[in-house]
């Protein structure tokens, strides 16, 4: 069938709205969504310019809500009309997936990052040349079609156009926190970056106890906003020595743990100075930089550890609708991150979010769709 779609033709070229593109028909294990809408996460900017590459022409997005309106005959979970969010491709059936571990999913990169559908079949063809796709999801169409593990069912009630971003950026700050770090009630955690996925980390820090939550960046409206969610403390980077102020707000000591959220090389090696004795980083952006370490004296002595997280370790069809019980009792507020837009400006979107502009752009894609109903 045809849809409408944002493909970027080559590396670097900006979004091009087309109403060409041709979806791949459903199998008996799809769901075929209508999208509603979908964030913008710095991993499309990423793939978009060229930092990491998946193959051109590509149709984006991977943080989609939507309406299912068809499913396949061997589909078990949903029915047309559920309403869902979106999130990454795991097979299910590996060692890892077994254990409960998607995000460790043997064939995450084929499945999720080689272009094509888990079967090797095009998710998209334009003037009959294939185009690749996203997380077996690109969310960045009016319809799109993807298999069950694809989706998380979420409830009618709450406003979809807000719900997208949970299957992606905010399941990844704050899943990093709640299902790797898992801090102690008592504990500190300093978070740097306060975008979308440092927010989440940030709160998700708040939600487990934490008495200190530092949140580092260089924008003074957005360390207002983090006080907002929950920030104990906030250090603007560029008008301090993050180390320094960090290690001030912890009796000299340093925090239990950090997460980067920047990809920044500079502020990356400043997470992991800013731990305490056995303190841990987690580094967690989309980046081509790399970090400079002496593994003896910046991590053995102090019996430090530096990880890195995919997709905040989590499980989507049971993190998300937890985040949807926090974001209910009021201890999740991400919506307060986000900023709508047509999907028609979806150029504008990513730069507003590129420039720190906008901490979260969400692309409203059916304009006709009206909250609770």
């Amino acid at each position: 069938m045809k849809i409408t779609a944002a493909v970027v033709d080559k590396k670097g070229s900006d979004f091009e709205i087309k109403d060409d593109v041709e979806l791949a028909d459903m199998t008996d294990e799809d769901i075929q969504v209508k999208m509603v809408a979908s964030g913008i996460c710095h991993s499309d900017e990423a793939l978009r310019k060229g930092d990491a590459e998946i193959g051109y022409p590509i149709v984006l997005g991977h943080e989609g809500s939507g309406i299912v309106e068809k499913v396949g005959k061997n589909v078990q979970n949903f029915e047309p009309g559920d309403h869902v969010v979106l999130s990454f491709y795991a097979c299910g059936n590996c060692e890892n997936c077994l254990k409960g571990e998607p995000t460790k999913c043997l064939h995450y990169g084929a499945n999720n990052l080689s272009g094509v559908r888990p079967d090797n079949t095009a998710h998209f063809t334009e003037n009959g040349h294939d185009v690749a796709d996203m997380f077996d999801q690109s969310s960045f169409t009016t319809t799109t079609v993807v298999r069950e593990r694809n989706a998380v069912k979420v409830p009618k009630d709450l406003d979809l156009r807000k719900l997208g971003p949970l299957g992606c950026g905010y399941v990844t700050g704050s899943g990093t926190v709640l299902n790797t770090l898992k801090p102690r009630p008592g504990q500190t955690i300093a978070v740097f970056g306060t975008g979308a996925v440092g927010l989440a980390a940030m709160m998700a820090g708040k939600i487990s106890g934490c008495t200190t939550v530092i949140a580092v960046d260089i924008v003074d409206s957005r360390l207002e906003l983090a006080k907002e969610l929950g920030a104990t403390d906030v250090v603007n980077s560029k008008k301090e020595d993050a180390v320094e102020a960090i290690k001030k707000l912890t009796d000299g000591l340093g925090v239990d743990y950090t997460v980067d959220t920047t990809g920044v090389s500079a502020v990356m090696e400043q997470s992991i100075h800013a731990l305490n004795q056995g303190g841990t980083s987690a580094c967690i952006a989309v980046t081509p930089n790399h970090v400079d370490l002496d593994t003896w004296n910046d991590l053995c002595v102090n019996d430090q550890s530096v990880i890195g997280v995919n997709m905040g370790d989590s499980i989507p069809q049971i993190d998300v609708p937890r985040l949807i019980k926090f974001y209910r009792k009021g201890m999740f507020d991400f919506d307060k991150t986000e900023k709508f837009y047509k999907f028609s400006e979806i150029n504008q979107a990513n730069a507003d979010s590129g420039s720190g502009k906008t901490i979260k752009p969400v692309l409203i894609i059916d304009e006709s769709y009206v909250p609770g109903k």
